[in-house]
């Protein structure tokens, strides 16, 4: 049981490689208990001092014999935290000691009932995360659906349309729109995500999703076909805002990050099906109105499953905590919400636990930091060195090329040798697989193996790939399997580096107080960019040619290896306080 304890947090740097926190818990029955868990060195004098005022605040009971006092060097800093303190703060009409107490009925209880309080089940996290996760399928699925519509739509058998015969700046249009739509999204969702809530803003973006796909797949001429497209991406820009947050604040602290990374092999999920529907509808005429509309019975389901869903418990208690309403109103929403989330039984008081300790986390945390910083903060001091890396990330990201290879991933095949459209569409499903392969892969290793080297590879391996492609155009295009070789080259790099290490990156490397305008302002980097590439590259193509448009992006592409290699640093092990400790100090450069 919990009652009683009081843990004292030593962080012991002189340990060889990774430096540890050794956690001391120390009970009134006098039995000590030593764990350890990772985490940075820090150095802090006066460390005797504090040690010893500790030794003499920790109450006993009379006949408890005092442990040995642990050694520590004067170099280390001792960060103690009382059980039950932080809710006295907040509480008049409690002591610690009764906390302590309540704490103690609630675990029982909650072992009574076959779980802790951070028990939870397998199926029961399904639905919650599903449903958000749909979002991020159904972004991707435009993606992949896209690059069988384009072949789909200029062709004068298949097209269906009087219109097919497009400009390069039509295509553009066409096949941006829905990134000038998620750009749009997310400038609307950044001031208006904390008052709608994250479930009121999934729902909004279903409910885009479903007009754009509808849209765009009934559209009768150019005009309405990019309206459509503007709402879709729209649905976009609020789903990849608000379902990340939806997930990591209903999901167990246990496996959240596992969570979050699963949402990124939904979206490669929903570029293989893209690639899927388009190769089943490519010989049709009119195929890429149901290669568009599609998406909409996906929408509906995303729909239906949200509207199921409660709000999330902690934008509920945050609400609370901002005064936007009576805090016991809020306090009881926030644990049905979360019994219904966890799937456990009306009047288990395991959920008004942990729905308490996250409110005393909520108000400690607004107690002892200021407001989020401006937007202009973030173009200063250590903020923007964290924005030089995260934003320098996703903006090499795209303008190496990947919306270009990825949207127009078929009509590149064709032009390498496979005249059929079936044919370069099908080779766009194993572009899919490949995809969905390689993110597994980077999920699983990021931790072990580190951010940097798999950057490093993946970006030297993308470099090769595009120049590859610029080979082909130039000296060896009577080898169509050159460019089918290049593009799953570069699929593969991409997804072990820029793809799912970029933004994990950008959620790692701002300081706390900048984080949350950081990674908006990434947000709009990532979209813009992406937008930019994908409407220029028919124009630019053009004018410079295959050849030469390969050759542009793989120069970029070294540029990238090379910020990599002299910018990003490791953050593989860190914890976010040492990764800000890390961009604070000028004089440091971990590359390792």
């Amino acid at each position: 049981m919990a009652s009683n304890t009081w843990t004292a947090l030593l962080p012991l740097p002189w340990r060889s490689g990774p430096a540890h926190r050794d956690r001391v818990h120390v009970r009134r029955n006098s039995r000590w208990n030593v764990n350890q868990s990772a985490i940075g060195n820090r150095n802090q004098s006066g460390m005797e001092k504090e040690l010893e005022a500790v030794r003499v605040r920790l109450p006993l009971l009379p006949g408890d014999n005092v442990p040995a006092p642990v050694p520590v060097p004067s170099s280390t800093r001792l960060r103690v935290r009382v059980r039950g303190q932080a809710r006295s703060d907040y509480s008049s009409s409690s002591s610690p000691d009764d906390d302590e107490d309540d704490d103690d009925d609630l675990e029982a209880e909650a072992e009574a009932n076959g779980h802790s309080q951070y028990a939870f089940s397998w199926p029961s996290l399904i639905l919650p995360f599903l449903f958000p996760a749909l979002g991020g399928l159904l972004f991707g699925y435009d993606i992949g659906a896209t690059s069988g519509a384009t072949v789909s739509l200029l062709s004068p058998d298949l097209s269906g349309t009087t219109w097919f015969s497009l400009s390069a700046v039509q295509l553009g249009l066409v096949v941006s729109g829905s990134l000038y739509g998620a750009l749009a999204g997310s400038l609307i969702a950044y001031p208006i995500a904390d008052i709608i809530g994250r479930r009121v803003e999934l729902i909004t973006a279903a409910l885009l999703y479903f007009a754009g796909a509808l849209i765009t797949g009934y559209a009768p001429d150019l005009v309405i076909l990019i309206i459509g497209r503007l709402i879709y991406g729209t649905g976009i820009g609020m789903a990849m805002h608000g379902a990340p947050l939806y997930i990591a604040e209903t999901s167990p602290s246990q496996i959240r990050g596992t969570l979050i990374s699963l949402k990124e092999l939904f979206i490669v999920l929903g570029i293989l099906l893209g690639y899927l529907v388009g190769s089943l509808e490519i010989n049709t005429v009119g195929g890429w109105r149901y290669m568009y509309g599609l998406s909409a019975p996906v929408a509906v389901v995303m729909l239906i499953g949200m509207l199921l869903l409660p709000c999330s418990p902690r934008w509920l208690l945050l609400r609370a905590v901002q005064g936007k309403g009576p805090m016991e109103e809020y306090k009881q929403m926030a644990t049905d919400a979360l019994r219904k989330l966890r799937g456990w039984p009306a009047g288990d008081r395991a959920s008004e636990k942990e729905v308490e300790d996250t409110l005393v986390s909520l108000k400690a945390a607004y107690s002892d930091q200021e407001p989020e910083g401006s937007i202009l903060e973030v173009f200063e001091g250590p903020s923007l060195k964290a924005f030089i890396i995260g934003g320098g990330l996703v903006l090499f990201q795209q303008i190496t090329g990947q919306p270009s290879v990825l949207y127009y991933a078929a009509s590149i095949l064709q032009s390498a040798g496979y005249s059929a459209a079936s044919d370069a569409a099908r080779v766009s499903v194993v572009i899919g697989v490949f995809k969905l392969l390689m993110t597994g892969i980077a999920v699983a290793k990021v931790d072990s193996l580190g951010r940097r080297p798999l950057l490093i590879g993946g970006v030297s391996g993308i470099v090769l790939s595009l120049f590859l492609l610029a080979a082909y155009y130039k000296f060896l295009s009577g080898f169509p399997l050159v460019a089918v070789g290049a593009l799953l080259l570069y699929v593969s790099c991409y997804q072990i580096s820029f793809g799912p290490i970029s933004w994990l990156m950008v959620s790692e490397i701002f300081p706390l107080r900048t984080r949350g305008r950081g990674i908006s302002l990434a947000v709009l980097v990532n979209f813009g960019s992406n937008a930019l590439v994908t409407f220029a590259f028919s124009p630019l193509t053009e004018i410079l040619g295959p050849d030469n448009i390969f050759i542009l992006f793989g120069a970029i592409a070294l540029l990238s290896l090379l910020f990599v290699i002299f910018n990003v640093p490791e953050t593989k092990g860190l914890s976010l306080e040492e990764i800000e400790s890390k961009i604070l100090n000028s004089d440091v450069k971990d590359t390792s």
